[in-house]
């Protein structure tokens, strides 16, 4: 049920998520606008630094706030919330890029990395070559982060190379994996089961649970996949497992000769 029936159609609606959680809902779309609402009014109440707030947690158009009814009530708790989300600076349109982060996330297309290239190339009808053009011209806005840690859900890929999932999923996928499925494209921060067609792998590290923050991309990022060879994902792996992640996701240190390369 809507706390506000007759909230006008620039304001958020107010929902309650069980009796410790609000779901402030900005829309009921897809949209990199939405998506921009709802990432600024998860800053905004992470900001705060409110005691009481447990989770804040953006999607691809709303917004869960999870708070702790042994430190407010809930009727102060929404009250809190509303007055934040109307005195943010909650954008209309999409985030322009010069205010969010762009991360550089290098993949070895191909080959033992990516299984599943030819048969995308196939079901597309370009070659292998042109997929990984395809694939890694886009600038990705990530919507959120979900299914597991660190899982990026992207917005932004060319239908040119959308390639419905496998018809039987993979037992075990291995992290770093890039992969598409459907219109969707994205990267298993860790090893788990998948059914989505394997084009690529990085070496970065997308999900660490005993780092803070836990996870390298944050919704509101924007991420580049940049092709490089074989030698420079080794590469970039030993430097990863030797030097430790920055606190805040930022544009990836990827060496010069590392881009383009072999695909």
């Amino acid at each position: 049920m809507s706390i506000h029936a007759d909230t006008p159609r620039s304001m958020p609606r107010f929902l309650w998520a069980g009796d410790s959680a609000v779901v402030i809902e900005f829309g009921n779309e897809i949209s990199p606008a939405l998506a921009a609402r709802a990432h600024t009014a998860a800053a905004a109440f992470e900001s705060a630094n409110l005691p009481w707030l447990v989770e804040v947690l953006p999607s691809y158009r709303s917004v869960l706030a999870e708070f702790d009814p042994r430190l407010i009530s809930p009727a102060a708790a929404l009250e809190e919330l509303q007055r934040i989300a109307e005195t943010a600076a909650i954008p209309e349109g999409p985030a322009s890029l010069d205010q969010l982060d762009i991360v550089s996330i290098p993949v070895c297309y191909g080959g033992r990395f990516g299984p599943d290239l030819h048969d995308v190339a196939a079901h597309t009808g370009l070659s292998p070559d042109e997929v990984v053009a395809v694939h890694s011209e886009p600038l990705y806005l990530v919507y959120m982060i979900g299914f597991m840690l660190g899982f990026p859900y992207l917005g932004g890929m060319s239908p040119r190379i959308a390639t419905p999932r496998l018809a039987t999923p993979r037992t075990i996928v291995p992290a770093g994996s890039v992969g598409i499925a459907g219109n969707q494209t994205g990267v298993y921060p860790m090893a788990s089961p998948g059914g989505w067609h394997l084009i690529g792998r990085t070496p970065m590290r997308l999900a660490d649970p005993s780092a803070d923050p836990p996870c390298l991309l944050r919704a509101g990022n924007r991420i580049r996949f940049v092709p490089v060879d074989e030698a420079a994902y080794r590469a970039i792996e030993a430097a990863a497992a030797t030097t430790a992640r920055t606190d805040a996701p930022g544009i990836a240190a990827i060496p010069a000769q590392a881009e383009g390369g072999d695909q």
